[in-house]
This record gives C-alpha cells, sequence and structure tokens, in this order.
C-alpha cells in the first residue's frame, strides 16, 4: 500500500510540526535501548542521533534492494575465491590483509560457502548504486530496529495509537534482529545438520564500539528462546567445547575484526585464533568464519570490471543475476594504479572518490568534490601527515602500499535531505547525506525477511561511529496507517 506524495508530505509535516512534543522522548528512549556509541577507553557511551523524520520505502522496492544485495554479496564471495585461487594476482586481495587475516584467507577461502549476514551499503539518487559490500561484521541490525521500533512507538503514543496498534505496526515493518537470529539458526543447521545450538555466545572484545547494539540483540535472542550471552576473548577456554564463565557454547557469532587478534595486550586472543583456524565446527559454529578477503574493497572493484570483461565475469563463475545486479547497481571502480588512471583522476577530481582498499569506519575515502573542505585536509593529515590537494593526494595514493593501496569510483550524485535531527533535548532541522544499507545472506538455502537500515551525516562520508545518526525506516504501509492515526487524533 503506496503513499501518495501529499499522504507523504503531510505525515513529513505532521513529525516535524509535533516533534517538539515527542523529540526528546524519541532520542532519550532509542539511547536507553542501545542506540549508542560505546567509548573503548571507559565503557562510556555516547547517544548516537536519531531523526524525527523516517525514511518511507515501498515493500516491492525494500524486497528489490534486498534482492540485489544478496546477488552482489554472493558474487563478491566468488570473485575473492576466483583472484586468491590466481597466484599472479592474489596479491589484489592480500596485500592490504594483516598476516593473520591473510593467513585465514589464504587457508580458508576454497571452502568458505556460507555468510549468514552481509550488508551492501547503497546511496540512492537518480538509481539505487552501490558502494561497498560489509561482510566481516556488518553491523546495525539492532540499531535499524532500535530506531525504527522506538519512532513508531513514542510518535504512536503521542497521536493516541493503542499498544496494540503499535505493536502490529512494529511487526509489519520487520526485523533485521529477528533476521539475523534466523539467518544463524539456519547457519548452524547447515553445519551440524538436524541440530539446533543449545547456547549462542556473542563475541566482542570489551568495550567494542557497538557493545549496546549487541546488548539489544542478547535481549532478543533470549526472548525467543535462546540462551545467550556476550562473552570476550579473556574468558574462553576448553579443548572439546568453548566455555565460558562454566558454560558452553556451541554457536559463536564473531563481532570482533580478525586484526584485532593481533593488537598487543589483548588477552585470550591465542584462544580465539586457535578456534578461527580448526575446521568450523569442532569446538563451536562460528558465524560470520574469517571472510576479510570478501570485504577488501579491491574485490568490489572487480565486480564492476567483470562487467567490461567477459573474461573475468567467467573466471568468477558470475551468474546472469549476479552480473544483472551488478550491471544496474555498481557504479564504475577500478583498482587505483598506473600512470594513466592517475592522471584521469587528477584532471576531472569532481567524479571520482578514492578509498582505501581495506579500511573500515570511511577513515581513508577522499571525495575529490570536497577538496576544498576543511575536512578534506584533515583527512589528509591523518593519512598523511600533512595537508595534500587533490592531486598530491592522487599521486600519494596510487604508489601507497597500506591497507592494499586504494580503489577509483565514480562519484554518485545524491541531495541532502532535509531531516529533523533529534539529540537530548533539541530537534534540529538539518540537511543530511543519507545512505541506504541493505541485509542479505549467501548460502543459506533460504533468504531470511531482511530489511535495511539507513544513516545520515552532514558529511558526504556516511559512518555512525564518525559521528553520523540513524534514520528510522519503515514501509509506506506502516507510514500509511501512521499518518491514519494522526488525522484519527486531530490535535
Amino acid at each position: 500500500m503506496s503513499l501518495t506524495e501529499k499522504e507523504r508530505a503531510d505525515l513529513l509535516h505532521a513529525l516535524t510540526w509535533d516533534a517538539k512534543r515527542f523529540g526528546q522522548e524519541l532520542a532519550d528512549t532509542a539511547y536507553a535501548r542501545g542506540l549508542a556509541v560505546t567509548n573503548k577507553d571507559d565503557g562510556s557511551t555516547s547517544a548516537i542521533p536519531i531523526t524525527a523524520t523516517p525514511v518511507i520505502i515501498d515493500e516491492p522496492e525494500l524486497r528489490r534492494r534486498q534482492e540485489l544485495a544478496a546477488r552482489l554479496s554472493s558474487a563478491t564471495l566468488k570473485m575473492s575465491r576466483a583472484v586468491l585461487a590466481e597466484p599472479d594476482r592474489s596479491d589484489l586481495v592480500l596485500g592490504g590483509l594483516s598476516p593473520l587475516e591473510k593467513g585465514f584467507a589464504a587457508t580458508t577461502f576454497e571452502a568458505l560457502e556460507t555468510l549468514v549476514t552481509t550488508r551492501v551499503d547503497f546511496f540512492v539518487g537518480d538509481q539505487v548504486s552501490a558502494l561497498e559490500v560489509n561482510a566481516t561484521i556488518p553491523a546495525m541490525q539492532g540499531y535499524s530496529d532500535i530506531a525504527a521500533n522506538t519512532f513508531l512507538e513514542v510518535v504512536g503514543r503521542t497521536w493516541g495509537a493503542p499498544d496494540h496498534v503499535i505493536a502490529g505496526w512494529q511487526s509489519r515493518n520487520g526485523s533485521n534482529a529477528l533476521a539475523l537470529y534466523r539467518a544463524l539458526l539456519s547457519g548452524y543447521a547447515k553445519v551440524r545438520p538436524g541440530q539446533t545450538p543449545s547456547r549462542i555466545a556473542l563475541l566482542s572484545r570489551r568495550n567494542d564500539a557497538q557493545l549496546t547494539e549487541q546488548k539489544y540483540l542478547l535481549e532478543r535472542f533470549r526472548e525467543w528462546g535462546a540462551e545467550a550471552d556476550i562473552v570476550h576473548p579473556d574468558q574462553l577456554s576448553g579443548t572439546d567445547a568453548v566455555v565460558a564463565d562454566g558454560k558452553k557454547y556451541d554457536l559463536v557469532y564473531r563481532h570482533l575484526f580478525v586484526r584485532r587478534l593481533e593488537e598487543p595486550g589483548m588477552e585470550g586472543a591465542d584462544y580465539v585464533k586457535a578456534l578461527l583456524a580448526e575446521p568450523n565446527g569442532t569446538r563451536a559454529v562460528v558465524l560470520n568464519p574469517p571472510a576479510s578477503q570478501v570485504e577488501v574493497k579491491a574485490v568490489f572493484a572487480l565486480l564492476s570490471q567483470a562487467v567490461d570483461d567477459s573474461r573475468l565475469a567467467r573466471e568468477a563463475r558470475l551468474s546472469e543475476n549476479e552480473l544483472a545486479a551488478i550491471k544496474e547497481s555498481v557504479p564504475w571502480t577500478r583498482p587505483f594504479r598506473g600512470e594513466a588512471l592517475t592522471a584521469q583522476v587528477i584532471a576531472d577530481p569532481d567524479k571520482y572518490v578514492l578509498k582505501r582498499s581495506w579500511d573500515y569506519g570511511g577513515r581513508a575515502v577522499f571525495v575529490g568534490r570536497t577538496r576544498a573542505e576543511p575536512g578534506f585536509a584533515e583527512r589528509t593529515r591523518t593519512a598523511y601527515g600533512e595537508a595534500l590537494d587533490w592531486s598530491a593526494l592522487c599521486a600519494r595514493a596510487a604508489v601507497d602500499p597500506v591497507g592494499g593501496g586504494f580503489v577509483v569510483q565514480q562519484v554518485i550524485d545524491i541531495k541532502t535531505e532535509s531531516h529533523l535531527l533529534c539529540s537530548g533535548p533539541a530537534q534540529i532541522p538539518t540537511e543530511l547525506f543519507v545512505d541506504f544499507s541493505a541485509y542479505a545472506s549467501v548460502g543459506l538455502d533460504t533468504q531470511p525477511k531482511w530489511g535495511g537500515v539507513c544513516r545520515g551525516s552532514i558529511s558526504h562520508i556516511v559512518n555512525i561511529v564518525g559521528g553520523g545518526g540513524v534514520l528510522p525506516l519503515i514501509t509506506s504501509d506502516v507510514a500509511k496507517s501512521l499518518l491514519m492515526a494522526y488525522r484519527a487524533w486531530g490535535k
């Protein structure tokens, strides 16, 4: 059930006008439920802002984007396998990985067939354009549920909707946390056919940035009947099973970057390294297993290249459906190497974005059209110790081997959107760049009913830890019901 443009405008107008009634409760409740970033030094938390204005999507379009995400995730896994199978070009992937990541990639890539959860980040302009695939710890399933459910609850109650109606909206809107739970059970059954896990460990480092999200997931898993706990590497032991505080765990949901295990002083790192190195399912089923090679952006660049290179597409064994998804949604992207390509990118900065091939958090992403902004100079200073203009940055990036070098991607033209950002007692009209991320699974018998998550930022580089906010994502069907409740409330 779609909204007309007038209905959409009426709902957003009502939310903007009435946010003074519910804005602080929305922000405070979302924070209390886990929409927050945790400080790794002292465990303190900072609220992630939430908007009083949602992103509204038709159900068929949501399903279409989820299908794109599934096909792109599958294609990326295949491409990483094809590259690693060829010693002459495997360094394109392995070059950016840490020694431990490199070891896991080299020894497990042939057998890696299942990723219970991935996330594809899109920008939506004139079309839906995929920016990258996340396969290591593709988080925000909890954040997305917190934002959408809290929005529907707080706004619904403000507008007089009874609790059972609000619960109906939340159910119809879907749950990424529930999809994750079902994906974990399905992934477990692929390793241990006919079995369900007796106890689930959510494995993370202490004071992980997304610890509050993991606590939210933990509460939901327990509600759905699982025995589950959050555990950290220094708690683990056991030779025949994974044990923490006297409890045995037969399913481990890994929310821990492999390279964190190489950091000095991480207690329990050796145990986790050994757990990840053994055949999956020996002591416990680990989901997702190490898959850093899938997320390397050079692999994503090769997907783009495969559209014009039929030999590459055949070597990766890409299906027609996967190639169609790449053609439809992957912008022109290439490994950033060679004098000719460097000169091309230097000459036309407004057309390109440079991204370090293996990095996370948006720290080494440089958007050419922002080169005159203060943040651009600060990013180059962080990366290279000095402020660089676009030409100098390109020259450095083209020969920089750190993180496997850089890829260059065609910039996606998107416009900012007007949203009302809620942070504590303030409701601030803000122009935000908004992305859309869709979840998927690879290798399961059926796709769980995944949805998406939307982030917003005043910067072209949209990232939660870097200061962005989360926008509630609701379907048109639910939005229409919310508008009807507002009209019936009539205040």
